[in-house]
């Protein structure tokens, strides 16, 4: 016999096993139906897609910085770098990044750097002896030790880190061939993690780390000579170097030196863009040469950006007027208008002599220069004497 109790679990359970069917029927035949159906393309539901904004400017950019007259002070130099490569992006394709200096620029140290070590290493004497107290420990970012000086965790890294790293740049220099390979893929990742850790701890012992900084936001650096205006002659025969090769269709340079403006009206009779950036008045002679200028304040404040907008646009419509006037070129006349490729075609007047002698006889006979005119009378005689009489 069987209960009400056991009547009511078995008719739930035999609920569930059918809305479990019904459900995963549904589901199949869902899928089976979206599968081989076609889209309604025709319907107001709207498909929203990622749209990917094509850089349409496809200009090749070079950017070329004189660091002994336009050094990045005192804004740090990887931030400088990262918004004029940003800038410098609007006008093209940024595909070189130069810098020049002797090797005074780097191993000087602004003023403002100065103070802020002073600070610093006022902070930590007071830190070390208990007056003032950080919040949170101090972490290693290399090995995640912690510590509550900023004392002793530079000592830590110096003495650990610091010699690992240079055991590890030793061995790789002694290597050659495919182990040198191999040591730098296994090195690497430690390499960067230490880079990155070294730059907020360790001090740069010489300089304040220009060099170091603007390799790593991508730039080319090149040390010359400790002489006047070397930096300059090096800059210049790059930038002519890259002219003659056509490897930039705009030029962006960093400086104020007028020594550069052969250089800026050069690049102009060669239908380069020209961009100067520099701190000097509206009256700079490099800005009066060049198509487009800004200062270091546009640049890090973003106004540049913004402007260089409206510079693409400008230089589209001039490109566009120069392509509708017109020039006379004679060499291109003479290509489009030879004289031995014309085909001389046969006229009819040159079938005359042809149509002349279907003449009539009478006609032949006649002596004298056509202009000669006879009077009726001689006319009528000499056609007589041609036709025979009657008889």
């Amino acid at each position: 016999m069987v209960s009400f109790g056991n009547c009511s679990i078995y008719r739930r359970t035999e609920n569930r096993f059918l809305m479990g069917s019904i459900l995963k029927f549904c589901s199949i035949y869902g899928s089976f139906k979206c599968f081989h159906s076609k889209p309604n393309w025709g319907s107001g539901a709207s498909v929203k897609t990622a749209k990917l904004e094509p850089n349409r400017n496809h200009n090749r950019v070079g950017i070329f910085w004189d660091l002994d007259n336009k050094p990045p002070n005192p804004i740090p130099p990887y931030e400088v770098a990262n918004k004029l490569r940003i800038v410098a992006s609007s006008f093209g394709v940024v595909r070189h990044m130069v810098a020049y200096a002797n090797s005074h620029t780097f191993s000087s140290v602004p003023h403002d750097v100065r103070q802020r070590r002073k600070e610093k290493e006022l902070y930590n004497r007071l830190e070390s002896k208990g007056v003032i107290k950080h919040n949170e420990p101090h972490v290693c970012r290399v090995c995640g030790r912690k510590f509550y000086t900023n004392e002793k965790l530079v000592n830590h890294f110096k003495q650990l880190h610091e010699s690992e790293h240079m055991k590890r740049v030793n061995q790789i220099a002694s290597a050659r061939g495919s182990r040198r390979v191999k040591l730098v893929a296994k090195y690497s990742m430690k390499m960067d993690k230490y880079k990155k850790a070294a730059r907020d701890i360790l001090t740069p012992k010489v300089g304040y780390g220009l060099a170091d900084e603007l390799k790593r936001a991508g730039f080319w650096v090149q040390t010359v000579l400790n002489k006047p205006q070397a930096a300059d002659r090096a800059l210049e025969s790059h930038m002519v170097d890259m002219m003659d090769h056509r490897r930039v269709e705009c030029i962006v340079l960093v400086s104020d030196d007028y020594d550069f403006a052969n250089v800026i009206k050069e690049a102009k009779l060669r239908c380069l863009k020209t961009v100067v950036i520099g701190d000097t008045s509206d009256g700079g002679v490099l800005k009066r040469i060049a198509d487009a200028a800004f200062s270091w304040e546009e640049i890090l404040m973003g106004k540049a950006k913004k402007e260089a907008v409206s510079v693409v646009e400008s230089w589209k419509d001039r490109d566009i007027l120069k392509r509708l006037e017109w020039t006379y070129n004679p060499e291109v006349d003479k290509k489009k208008f030879d004289p031995a490729d014309v085909v001389i075609e046969e006229s009819e007047d040159e079938n005359i002599e042809d149509i002349c002698d279907d003449v009539h006889d009478d006609y032949k006979d006649d002596k004298g220069a056509w202009w000669e005119l006879d009077s009726d009378e001689n006319v009528t005689n000499d056609r007589q004497e041609k036709c025979p009489p009657f008889v």
